[in-house]
C-alpha cells in the first residue's frame, strides 16, 4: 500500500519542528509587544473579491481560490480564497472596524497564508507571515520602528550578518520614467525588476522584452539598475539616483523621505544595518512608498519584506489612510536557523523532565498522584511530567527515557511508597538519590537549574 503523503508544498510539522516555531514565534511577539504594538488575527478565508487586483497580475494567479459549494461546485466558480498574505486582511479590517480602532492603530499578527506557488528551498505553498504594521501615520518615524524592531527580533534569533535593503516606490517611477518606460508598463516593469537577484540581467531583459517594454527603454533602465553599485555608499547611491531623476518632483520627494529614513534610523538598533540600494523593486502593486527587504548571505530571497502602501485602505473605506508594515518570512528564518545549527537548548527541549516509572498495575494511580505532585512543584517550579503508560522493567522505563531525552526518572516501589519517599535518578550521570515525596519535585528543579546553567 502506498503510504500517503502531505501535498506537495505542505508540510507536518513534528514535535521537534513545532517547538523551534514557538521558540521564534515567541521571541518575535515579546519584541514588537515591546514597541507598542498589539497582537490581530483574522480568519484563513476571505471573500475573493477582497484579494483579487491588489498583488499585481502575478499575485492573482497564485490566489488559492475556493469553488462555490452545492449546486454551484461543477461550474468552477469561485467566491472565496485562502488569504494571500496578512496586509490585505488587515486594510479589510481597518477599514470594518474603523470607529473602533484609535488613531494610530499598531498591530502585529503571525498566521498561515497560502499561495499557489511553485515549492522550492525556504519557500512553500502554506507558510507563516509575521507581520507588524502601523496605521494612521505618514510620519517617517514610522519605517524607522518598524526597521529597528525586525533588527531586535534577528539579532534576538542570533543573526548578526544581515542588512536592510532600502528604495522608494517613487524613486523607483521617476526612474522608469527618466528611461521612457511608458506609464501604463510601469508595474509590468517593476515585476520583471523584482527578479533580477533571481534571474539576472538578462533573464530581467527577456522578461521586459515578453511584457512589451520598449528595447531602447528596457536598456536603458537595465544600465541605470546595473549601474547601482552594491559596495557604494549611501550618499553615492543618492547621488547617481538624483542625477538619473533629474527634475521629476516626484522622485526628488522620495529621495529626501530616503535620506530622512536613515537619519532616523541612525537613532535605532537599525542603525549600520539599512543601505539604500536602488535595484530594489517589490512586485507587489500597493506599495506607494518606501519598501524594503531584510537579506543574508548565502540565501535566495529575502528574510523580511515590506513598504509604505497608502493607497491600500482607501480601495476598501473610500478615504485615504497612510500604512506601512514589514513581514518576517519565519520558514526562511527557520531554514536559516537549523542550517546554521544557531537555536538555543530551550528550542530542541525534551518532551518531559521527569518520567514516572510504572511497575505493576496497582500502583498505576499511585503513580498518577506522584506524577500530579511533582507537576505542583510545591511553589518551587513547574516540571513537565510525564508517566510511563504501562507496567514494565525498570531497564526498559529507563532506556525509554534516555532514548526521549528525559534527563530524571521517578522511581517509587512499595517500600518507597510506604515510607512516603521517592527516588529520582539522573540518567547523565546515573546518580540516584531518594527524597521526600513533598521535597522531590523542588530538587529536581535544582539539579535542572544546574544543568541549564
Amino acid at each position: 500500500m502506498k503510504k500517503p503523503r502531505a501535498a506537495r508544498g505542505m508540510r507536518d510539522f513534528l514535535p521537534e519542528d513545532v517547538r523551534r516555531r514557538q521558540y521564534v514565534i515567541g521571541v518575535i511577539a515579546d519584541v514588537y509587544e515591546g514597541y507598542g504594538f498589539e497582537p490581530l488575527e483574522t480568519p484563513a478565508v476571505e471573500n475573493l473579491e477582497t484579494l483579487l487586483g491588489k498583488y499585481g497580475e502575478e499575485g492573482n494567479q497564485l490566489i488559492f481560490k475556493i469553488l462555490k459549494r452545492g449546486e454551484h461546485e461543477a461550474s468552477g466558480d469561485a467566491d472565496l480564497a485562502l488569504r494571500y498574505d496578512l496586509t490585505v486582511p488587515l486594510a479589510r479590517v481597518v477599514a470594518e472596524h474603523h470607529g473602533k480602532l484609535p488613531r494610530f492603530f499598531k498591530r502585529y499578527q503571525v498566521q498561515p497564508v497560502w499561495r499557489a506557488d511553485r515549492p522550492a528551498r525556504g519557500r512553500f505553498r502554506e507558510f507563516y507571515q509575521c507581520d507588524v504594521d502601523a496605521i494612521g501615520s505618514r510620519s517617517m518615524t514610522v519605517e524607522a520602528e518598524q526597521l529597528a524592531a525586525a533588527s531586535d527580533v534577528l539579532t534576538r534569533l542570533g543573526f548578526a550578518d544581515f542588512t536592510i535593503r532600502l528604495n522608494h516606490r517613487q524613486a523607483l517611477a521617476a526612474v522608469l520614467d527618466a528611461s521612457g518606460v511608458p506609464p501604463a508598463l510601469q508595474t509590468d516593469a517593476l515585476v520583471a525588476l523584482d527578479k533580477l537577484d533571481k534571474i539576472g540581467r538578462d533573464g530581467v531583459a527577456r522578461e521586459l522584452e515578453a511584457r512589451g517594454i520598449p528595447a531602447a527603454a528596457a536598456a536603458r533602465l537595465l544600465d541605470v539598475f546595473a549601474g547601482a553599485h552594491a559596495g557604494a555608499d549611501d550618499e553615492t547611491q543618492l547621488a547617481q539616483l538624483r542625477e538619473v531623476i533629474g527634475r521629476h518632483a516626484g522622485g526628488r520627494r522620495a529621495l529626501a523621505e530616503l535620506e530622512e529614513i536613515l537619519a532616523l534610523c541612525a537613532s535605532t538598533t537599525a542603525a549600520g544595518r539599512v543601505r539604500i540600494d536602488p535595484t530594489l523593486a517589490r512586485g507587489l502593486s500597493y506599495y506607494t512608498g518606501a519598501i524594503m527587504e531584510i537579506v543574508v548571505p548565502h540565501l535566495a530571497g529575502s528574510l523580511a519584506g515590506g513598504g509604505r502602501y497608502d493607497g491600500l485602505i482607501g480601495t476598501f473605506l473610500g478615504e485615504e489612510v497612510p500604512a506601512c508594515g514589514i513581514s518576517l518570512g519565519l520558514e526562511r528564518i527557520l531554514v536559516v536557523m537549523g542550517e546554521r545549527g544557531m537555536f538555543p537548548a530551550e528550542a530542541s527541549k525534551p518532551p518531559a523532565d521527569v518520567l514516572v516509572a510504572v511497575f505493576d498495575a496497582e500502583s498505576r494511580g499511585a503513580m498518577l498522584a506522584l506524577a500530579a505532585t511533582l507537576r505542583a512543584g510545591g511553589g518551587a517550579g513547574r516540571l513537565r511530567v510525564e508517566v510511563y503508560p504501562e507496567p514494565d522493567k525498570l531497564g526498559k522505563q529507563l532506556k525509554y527515557a534516555a532514548s526521549r531525552g528525559i534527563p530524571f526518572v521517578a522511581i517509587a516501589g512499595e517500600s518507597e511508597r510506604a515510607a512516603g519517599r521517592v527516588a529520582i535518578k539522573n540518567l547523565a550521570t546515573g546518580q540516584q538519590h531518594v527524597f521526600p515525596r513533598a521535597a522531590a519535585a523542588a530538587a529536581v528543579l535544582d539539579e535542572l537549574r544546574t544543568i541549564r546553567g
